[in-house]
């Protein structure tokens, strides 16, 4: 029972002066009914480079902001500025990867962003992304993939696979989604998505779900369930204040 570790992310607790104190810092930001901001949003874009530990400027001009925190388990991030969140749960058994963040020193040809793709955070089970304190509005969310880990050529390696389910405010985007099979089954490949979805409560949430498909122990324990190297989201059309 020492070892239990538990994800308060994305539930309904009522959180207020009198308890936030002894919570963990950010908790209250990521409620599914009462998140930060709400009624007074103060943004209407951010980006985050999945494992990367800089700031990075991309080809579309966005900031994309590290995301390099350690998440094992069941454990969550808010950065210090409460423009984004970042949700992590399930333990990979048997795995020397403790970080859950992978790196490749490769380049990418079929990006102007190549950076971008040469990080990316795992998960075993559970992944999610919020954006905290948006503007209610239609907003595009661009999802950036890239299959670093299992290798392309002719070796039992190769044959590794990592498919997981995307939902975007709770709304199923993609089902069994197969990185390599995006890119004819190519590695270090850049492979985008992108969606236009409503914020009403001044949050976005994206979440990366495995569905125990795919394969868990190929090259190695620990490599498999959703990855993702970078994400954007901005406003779409118009976007409006919400009037309490």
């Amino acid at each position: 029972m020492n070892n239990l570790q538990v994800n308060l992310v994305w539930n309904n607790f009522g959180i207020d002066n009198s308890n936030n104190s002894i919570l963990p810092s950010g908790l209250n930001c990521l409620q599914r009914d009462t998140p930060c901001f709400i009624g007074s949003p103060h943004q209407s874009s951010f980006a985050v480079d999945s494992g990367g530990s800089r700031p990075i400027r991309g080809s579309d001009n966005s900031i994309y902001e590290p995301d390099d925190a350690s998440l094992p388990v069941a454990s969550y991030y808010v950065t210090n500025s409460t423009r984004w969140g970042v949700s992590n749960i399930g333990r990979f058994m048997d795995s020397a990867n403790g970080s859950y963040i992978i790196y490749t020193s490769r380049r990418f040809t079929n990006t102007l962003d190549s950076e971008l793709f040469q990080t990316a955070r795992m998960s075993p089970s559970s992944l999610r992304y919020f954006g905290i304190g948006l503007k209610n509005g239609m907003y595009s969310v661009v999802l950036q993939f890239a299959e670093i880990f299992f290798p392309d050529d002719q070796t039992w390696k190769s044959v590794g696979k990592r498919i997981f389910n995307i939902y975007i405010q709770g709304d199923l985007k993609e089902t069994d989604f197969d990185i390599k099979k995006q890119t004819n089954g190519k590695s270090y490949t850049a492979v985008q998505r992108q969606y236009t979805v409503e914020v009403t409560n001044n949050v976005i949430d994206i979440h990366l779900f495995w569905a125990g498909k795919g394969t868990c122990c190929i090259p190695e324990q620990g490599f498999y369930g959703p990855s993702i190297s970078a994400l954007s989201v901005s406003s779409y059309g118009t976007v409006t204040c919400a009037i309490n």
